[in-house]
């Protein structure tokens, strides 16, 4: 198995999503996971909607999904008792990670430097809005804050509706994905030099970051990117979103290659003989009339006859899809991005994700359940459960 951080142990006081999925992630790569939680009350994740026979046991939908393979251990920071016996833990750990707001680990007692004294050589991660610089560092946010921040919700929709959020909590896992890198690199430079390293990991710089092109177009030509819909960035005519007979479908002819295979998928050959239509200057000029024709050839068959048609003439083109949809297609049913797993009292198994990318042809997936609220407390702490 794919177990390249089998040995290091993370403390984790992250709740909600970003911090508990990079935790996640680094559980799946094989790291032990200390998920330090409140008593009684645990991540806020743990109450909400739950599986049939998980009702009011804290075990919610939202929490099962990024704390597969940790281990939950219940304190109450402000307690001196429990403080101490945290920094017992941070003794013997590799890597510390929080995702309070940008203070709050100071007045704790846990910040970098109290850390660091408690042990020198340790990556120290924080998971923020903001980051822990700059004038509103100390501002908290969820992802749809960060999502009206960054600029993305201007951007989506049409320019008659927009703004509009993005239909997923996106900086939230992506915020959670740039983490784990970076907790990844720093143990590879832990492992070299023998000295802790700060790792400060923000939603809005994730955000932004997510749209590097649009960031410099702008900030290099001051071009200003404005909704446009279903429509594709590439604003090539032969490109974006077209009503069909049942359906809507995206497609994505770009270059010219692409164009022309799309001409001839829809027997709209003549068109490559056409000077309004031969280069892609001229399209673009004429892409009203040009976008007339294909709509109405693709309103003579269904979204679904149009993909595999245009996949014979490679040309990308895509289904709209629902959410159940591609869930039972057969390409990511062979992707195996989940992995049932049983819990004791849930009325079925349950699908848990597994790691994003796999390891010489095998999918990497959690071995153990979702810990039960300070379920590890008498095994790590010697203290009752």
């Amino acid at each position: 198995m794919f177990q390249p951080l089998s040995g290091i142990r993370i403390i984790d006081l992250t709740q909600v999503l970003a911090g508990p999925y990079a935790t996640y992630q680094l559980a799946l790569m094989g790291a032990e996971v200390l998920k330090i939680e409140q008593p009684d009350i645990g991540d806020w994740t743990r109450h909400g909607d739950a599986p049939e026979g998980l009702e009011n046991q804290k075990m919610a939908t939202a929490f099962l999904t990024q704390n597969a393979g940790k281990k939950s251990i219940t304190l109450d920071l402000k307690k001196a008792e429990d403080l101490s016996k945290l920094k017992g833990l941070i003794k013997t750990a590799d890597v510390f990670v929080e995702n309070f707001r940008p203070g709050t680990a100071t007045k704790l007692g846990l910040s970098n430097e109290d850390i660091f004294e408690i042990k020198q050589d340790i990556i120290y991660c924080s998971i923020s809005a903001y980051g822990h610089d700059g004038p509103i560092s100390s501002r908290p946010a969820y992802d749809h804050i960060v999502q009206g921040m960054c600029g993305i919700m201007k951007m989506t929709g049409t320019q008659e509706n927009e703004p509009n959020k993005v239909g997923a909590p996106y900086i939230d896992y992506a915020t959670g994905m740039n983490a784990a890198l970076a907790i990844v690199s720093a143990l590879h430079q832990l492992k070299r030099d023998q000295k802790g390293i700060v790792l400060d990991i923000a939603m809005l710089d994730t955000s932004l970051l997510l749209m590097a092109s649009l960031m410099t177009n702008h900030l290099n030509t001051g071009w200003q990117p404005i909704a446009s819909g279903n429509e594709a960035w590439s604003q090539s005519p032969s490109s974006g979103a077209f009503e069909t007979e049942q359906g809507l479908l995206m497609v994505a002819a770009n270059n010219e290659r692409q164009y022309k295979d799309l001409c001839k998928a829809l027997k709209l050959e003549y068109l490559l003989e056409d000077p309004r239509f031969s280069i892609l200057g001229n399209r673009k000029q004429n892409s009203k009339k040009l976008r007339e024709l294909f709509a109405k050839m693709f309103l003579s068959g269904t979204a679904e006859f149009w993909e595999k048609q245009l996949e014979i003439f490679s040309v990308p083109a895509v289904k709209v899809r629902r959410l159940d949809e591609v869930l039972s297609e057969q390409q990511v049913l062979d992707r195996k991005l989940t992995k049932t797993i049983e819990i004791d009292g849930a009325a079925s198994s349950l699908h848990m994700p597994t790691l994003g990318f796999k390891v010489d042809g095998k999918t990497i997936a959690p071995k153990t359940a979702p810990p039960r609220l300070g379920e590890d407390n008498s095994i790590l702490l010697n203290t009752p459960e």
